[in-house]
């Protein structure tokens, strides 16, 4: 029987060789693709962290020398505003009390007031702008303080009247100031009333001094201030010392600052023991606490106005 002659299939395989040709040119392709894009991630890394430009140089060493003074520039201004908003509120209280005018208070920077409220300010212009702050704040402290040269001058010519400026109770301190001058409720009426002077809140027998030169204008007791003490001082002003325990003058009696002129008590209307306290210039009521200033430091001149400003009852 003879056998049949098996004819190979050419065609089947050309037709699977194609698309296998076309994967491996696909996939040569795309690794040369990936590797091309590794060398040129690699070699822009590289040219990064390597070479530096004239410009990166000069930008990276500004950077640096901003890093360093900012921090010194902002605690410098921080200062120096502690320090002239102390002095403003000390300058303020002086021309009220002894000039009897408000002081100027302008701020020089306030035209950049728009660059502390935005939040894309660059580096230079916000180094810049503290620098000119601290700059600015310098020259208001130097003005303020050659402003109380010139108050202190004018204080120390003996032809000029000033306020009463001695503590009325030695070594007081800004937890035993009282209500102030102005509208205060009364403890025994339960209404609003106008406060003439300063409540000092101290111990029964504490020692009453007068704050300034001058002469007893009256010693005497009411049935609402108790024992009460007047003392006329030149340029207009007078003091009064209220619900007194005990009066160590007379009128008439010539008193020198710092001398005692009785003790602190409660006669009279007063819930507690307690002084009385008032500066007068000619016959208006003034803040006694604003005639302080002199005697005490910044800081507790601050808490005392605090003190008194917003202690809203009277102990009298």
């Amino acid at each position: 029987m003879a056998r049949r002659r098996r004819i190979p299939d050419t065609g089947s395989h050309a037709l699977g060789a194609a698309p296998r040709k076309v994967g491996r040119a696909l996939l040569m392709l795309l690794i040369y693709m990936l590797l091309t894009l590794t060398l040129t991630v690699l070699t822009y890394l590289a040219f990064t962290l390597l070479y530096r430009t004239d410009t990166e140089r000069r930008l990276r060493r500004e950077i640096r020398l901003y890093e360093r003074l900012y921090p010194e520039l902002e605690e410098r201004s921080e200062l120096l505003g502690d320090a002239i908003a102390n002095l403003q509120h000390k300058d303020d209280e002086i021309y009220n009390q002894v000039f009897h005018a408000s002081a100027p208070g302008l701020d020089p920077m306030e035209a950049l007031a728009p660059l502390s409220a935005a939040d894309t300010i660059p580096v230079r212009e916000l180094v810049g702008y503290t620098a000119r702050k601290a700059d600015s704040l310098q020259r208001r402290s130097a003005a303020v303080e050659a402003s109380f040269a010139r108050i202190f001058g004018t204080l120390s010519d003996p032809d000029v009247a000033v306020p009463p400026m001695v503590l009325p109770i030695r070594d007081i301190t800004y937890p035993q100031v009282g209500a102030s001058t102005g509208r205060k409720l009364n403890p025994f009426y339960k209404a609003y009333v106008y406060h003439e002077g300063l409540d000092l809140i101290v111990a029964r027998g504490t020692p009453v001094l007068a704050t300034a030169d001058g002469t007893v204008e009256a010693a005497s007791s009411s049935r609402t201030t108790g024992n009460t003490v007047r003392i006329r001082h030149d340029g207009g002003y007078q003091t009064v010392y209220a619900h007194l325990e005990s009066m160590k003058v007379r009128a008439g009696q010539r008193v020198r600052a710092g001398q005692q002129i009785g003790t602190v008590g409660m006669s009279g209307q007063a819930v507690a023991p307690h002084l009385h306290y008032e500066v007068r210039k000619d016959g208006a009521a003034l803040n006694p606490v604003g005639c302080f200033f002199a005697s005490v430091s910044p800081d507790e001149f601050a808490n005392m106005l605090y003190m008194s400003v917003n202690t809203m009852q009277s102990m009298d």
